[in-house]
C-alpha cells in the first residue's frame, strides 16, 4: 500500500544512472513470455466489504459484481494479498481461494502477494508472523518456503494457478525484520527471497516471480537492493514498483518511472510491473490522465517486457478502512478514472 515512511537514506548509495552495468553472474532471470498486456486490480477488501454490506454499481446504477464490474472496465488480472494468520480472518489462505476463484470465473490472471506476516508489510513495518518469531534464521527459511508451497497447493486443489508469484510486499529494506532487514542482514534477505523463488519454480515453473519496492521513480533505491541480492545469489523473474503520484507531479514520476524500469531492465534482465498505483479518489480526471500515461509507458517498453499495471483497491469508497486513493465514488460506481483501463 501507499508508502508513507522513509527507512534508510538512499544517497550514500547514488551514483549516476550512466554507470556501466554491472555483470550478470548471479543471476538468470527469465524474460516475460506472455503476449497479452495486463492491466489488473488489488481488490483484497472485497470480501470484507461485501460482508459489511457494502455493494457495487456500473454507471447506470445496476447492482453488479465487482469482478464482472472490473472486466467491463478493461481489468483482466487480479492481485490478492495473502496473510498468515490474521486476527479476523481476511486475506488468509481460504479468503484467498474465495476471491481467486471468482477471478478465475471471470477469466481474470492472478497475482499472489505474499506479505509473510499476520499483517500489512510494506517499507515501515515487516513483521514476522506471530508463530515465526521464536525461529532460528535456517527454520525461518524453511518456513517460509513450505508456506508458500502450502498455499499454492491450497489453489492448485480448486484447480486454480497463479501467473504471478509476489515474495514480499514493498520490501524496500528486507522482510521478516530483523532477520531479514536488508540494510544490517542483505545476505539473509537473499536467502528469504531464494527460498520463496525456489519453492514456486518446485511447484511451477512457468509462474513468474516479483520482487516488489515502493517508489518506483526511486532509481538509487532499487539500484541498492536488487545490486545486493544479485550480489547474495537470489533470483526473481519481475521487478515489481509501486507509484502514488499526486495531482502536481504524475506526470514527473511517470517519466522517472519508466526511466527507472527501463534501467532495471538493461542492468538485471528482468521485466518489470507496477503492483500498485493509486490517487486521490477525489481527482478522477487527473488519475485518468495519470494512469492512460502511465499504461501507454508501461506498455511502449519493448520486447513486451513491461508486464501490466495494476491499481491499489480501486473499489474503495466511502472512506473504506480510511482509504482514499480508491477509484469509485461514493455511490459505489467507478470513477472516470477506471475508464484508463479501457484504452
Amino acid at each position: 500500500m501507499k508508502n508513507t515512511f522513509l527507512l534508510i537514506s538512499i544517497t550514500i548509495f547514488s551514483c549516476n544512472w550512466g554507470c556501466s552495468k554491472n555483470k550478470q553472474a548471479i543471476i538468470t532471470t527469465t524474460t516475460n513470455d506472455i503476449t497479452t498486456f495486463f492491466k489488473g486490480a488489488d481488490v483484497s477488501w472485497v470480501t470484507e466489504m461485501e460482508a459489511a454490506g457494502i455493494s457495487f454499481y456500473d454507471s447506470t446504477g445496476v447492482k453488479t459484481d465487482l469482478f464482472s464490474l472490473l472486466k467491463q472496465k478493461g481489468i483482466n488480472a487480479i492481485r490478492l494479498r495473502v496473510w498468515v494468520n490474521p486476527t479476523n480472518g481476511w486475506c488468509n489462505t481460504n479468503d484467498v481461494i474465495i476471491k481467486a476463484r471468482r477471478a478465475q470465473q471471470a477469466g481474470m490472471k492472478i497475482l499472489l502477494d505474499f506479505h509473510y506476516s499476520d499483517s500489512w508489510a510494506d517499507p515501515g513495518k515487516q513483521s514476522k508472523p506471530a508463530t515465526w518469531l521464536n525461529l532460528s534464521f535456517l527454520n525461518l527459511t524453511t518456513t517460509l518456503s513450505a508456506y508458500t508451497t502450502q498455499v499454492l497447493q491450497a489453489l492448485q486443489q480448486q484447480n486454480i494457478t497463479p501467473t504471478w508469484v509476489q515474495i514480499g510486499n514493498e520490501v524496500d529494506n528486507g522482510m521478516l525484520w530483523e532477520d531479514g532487514r536488508a540494510s544490517t542482514n542483505m545476505n539473509q534477505f537473499a536467502a528469504l527471497i531464494q527460498a520463496g523463488y525456489q519453492s514456486v519454480k518446485n511447484f511451477n515453473k512457468n509462474i513468474q516471480v516479483i520482487v516488489h519496492v515502493s517508489n518506483g521513480y526511486n532509481n538509487s533505491l532499487f539500484r541498492w537492493l536488487f545490486d545486493g541480492l544479485q550480489a547474495n545469489g537470489a533470483q526473481w523473474d519481475i521487478i515489481g514498483m509501486s507509484l502514488y503520484p499526486d495531482s502536481t507531479n504524475w506526470a514527473s514520476y511517470n517519466n522517472q518511472c519508466i526511466a527507472n524500469m527501463n534501467y532495471m531492465i538493461s542492468r538485471y534482465h528482468s521485466s518489470v510491473m507496477i503492483c500498485e498505483a493509486g490517487m486521490p479518489v477525489k481527482q478522477p480526471a487527473i488519475c485518468r490522465q495519470f494512469l492512460t500515461d502511465l499504461i501507454q509507458k508501461v506498455r511502449s517498453i519493448p520486447n513486451q517486457q513491461g508486464v501490466g499495471v495494476f491499481y491499489w483497491e480501486p473499489e474503495c469508497y466511502n472512506n473504506w478502512q480510511g482509504y482514499t486513493l480508491g477509484a469509485f465514488d461514493n455511490t459505489g460506481k467507478p470513477t472516470e478514472a477506471m475508464n484508463a483501463f479501457l484504452q
